[in-house]
């Protein structure tokens, strides 16, 4: 049993068939909202350009990481698992804002 259906199913292929599916639900709201996020971070990487600003922050990111492992202590998610996954999307975050910047050198 779980949280998401507290009822146990009498087929477990059916659970799995479920669970599965919620898992399909999740993982397509995820991809919509990272594309969200590098939607903003598209912005802030043309805002640093433009004002000749670094493409990376990173008393920002420390700050960032810091919240982000105490919302996935208070969610039951490994701290390192989010740490890591931030670390991964700022990476490309970075690498974005520096080919921003490398565009507008060119004007």
């Amino acid at each position: 049993m779980s949280a998401i259906d507290p009822t146990p199913p009498t087929d477990p292929s059916a659970r799995l068939g479920s669970l599965r599916s919620s898992i399909d639900n999740i993982d397509a709201a995820l991809i919509h909202l990272l594309a969200e996020r590098f939607k903003c971070t598209q912005e802030v990487g043309a805002l640093k350009a433009e004002f000749e600003m670094p493409a990376s922050d990173p008393a920002r990111e420390k700050r960032q990481i810091t919240r982000l492992r105490a919302l996935a202590e208070e969610s039951h998610l490994d701290p390192a698992f989010a740490e890591k996954w931030f670390n991964f999307v700022v990476a490309e975050v970075i690498h974005h804002h520096e080919q921003l910047a490398e565009g507008s050198a060119g004007r």
